[in-house]
């Protein structure tokens, strides 16, 4: 009896609850289309959010714009070079990289050919700038070693850079009219390959013409030969033709004679057989790869923290941990040659995430 009256009871529920639902069939559509729109909107906002926690974004400098708890350390001194030099600009770049991240990546890690960062084989660097995987393994031509995570870290912070010394290593790499100079060039260039009216007249014109900053094609001519040159600024035979190839391009390899052919096969490919027309393939071959990708300062051509082109870390001009310093240092000396050093220039600065609270140390 007792199970009947269950099953009678259950039946009468559920005859109860389907004259319900057909009674407010429409109601209860409304409401679950409202609660559809809303888990969309919910995942739309969600997404719009993590867009904006991870998309790369460059904003100007306005004085109080900047996070001092997130970012520490930055704003007093930015604020500081702002204060020397009120005609210069700055701008925020926000990588969206974790500053740890950053440096294992750069780092040379177990089974890895190349690392992506040599220091001088020189004591005058400390011992513990040698990464422990290579130690004294030497590389390239057989004169750098490998940089440790300590040395790389201390190179990468900004903070160690916003200073008058370092500052250039952050300079947009655009022409500006009125502070690029014929002198300027002409001092930079004295008593090296590039000496002469006709090469500092054809290194403002390829800046101008690219958009580029001469004083910058002329520090990188300067940091890849040397201030007397090379065979590959004077002329190098390859395949019967004398080529030039002034930036160094392709120059990749583990001794001096495969670095030496894969840069002449290349100048060779290109036709640059005068210094000239190396010059202005070299300007382009910067513009189109490096700066047209946002790599538009020293730092972001030597680290490849700009996701442009959706990869990180692997597209960087040079392996010498300290050439954004060296080429840095000859454009100041550059525009303080030309005094144009107050012009104004534009710096951008990048940020990363989770900053340590003191600076890098060397």
């Amino acid at each position: 009896m007792k199970n009947e009256k269950y099953k009678k009871a259950i039946a009468n529920l559920i005859t109860k609850t389907k004259n319900t639902i057909k009674k407010h069939k429409a109601k209860i559509k409304i409401i679950s289309i409202i609660l559809l729109i809303l888990i969309i909107l919910s995942a739309i906002i969600a997404i719009i959010i993590y867009k904006e926690k991870t998309t790369q974004k460059y904003v100007e400098y306005n004085g109080e714009n900047l996070n001092e708890s997130k970012y520490p350390g930055y704003k007093e001194l930015i604020d500081k070079l702002k204060e020397n030099h009120p005609n210069w600009t700055f701008t925020l770049f926000y990588t969206r990289l974790d500053f740890n991240e950053v440096i294992e990546n750069e780092g040379h890690k177990d089974g890895t050919l190349f690392p992506l960062n040599l220091i001088p084989d020189s004591s005058e660097y400390p011992e513990d700038w040698k990464c422990e995987i290579d130690k004294d393994k030497t590389f390239d031509n057989g004169t750098w070693l490998c940089a440790s995570d300590k040395a790389i870290r201390h190179q990468m912070d900004p903070r160690n850079l916003l200073t008058e010394e370092n500052i250039f290593q952050f300079k947009q790499l655009s022409y500006t009219e009125g502070a690029h100079t014929i002198d300027g060039i002409k001092e930079i260039t004295n008593e090296t390959f590039l000496e002469g009216d006709n090469i500092a007249e054809s290194l403002l014109q390829a800046g101008k013409t690219a958009n580029l900053d001469p004083y910058f094609i002329a520090s990188r001519l300067i940091q890849e030969q040397g201030r007397k040159g090379t065979v590959l600024s004077q002329g190098y035979e390859y395949d019967g033709t004398i080529v030039f190839n002034p930036f160094n391009i392709k120059a990749t390899g583990n001794s001096s004679e495969e670095i030496l052919q894969n840069a002449a096969q290349y100048a060779y490919e290109q036709g640059w057989d005068t210094l000239e027309k190396a010059l202005i393939g070299g300007v382009e071959f910067v513009k189109e790869g490096y700066i047209n990708n946002g790599q538009n300062t020293l730092y972001l051509q030597k680290f490849d923290v700009v996701n442009l082109d959706q990869s990180l870390y692997t597209h960087q001009y040079m392996q010498n941990l300290l050439a954004p310093m060296s080429e840095a240092n000859n454009m100041l000396k550059i525009y303080q040659a030309s005094n144009t050093v107050d012009a104004p220039l534009n710096f951008i600065i990048p940020l990363y995430e989770n900053m340590p609270e003191e600076i890098s140390e060397e």
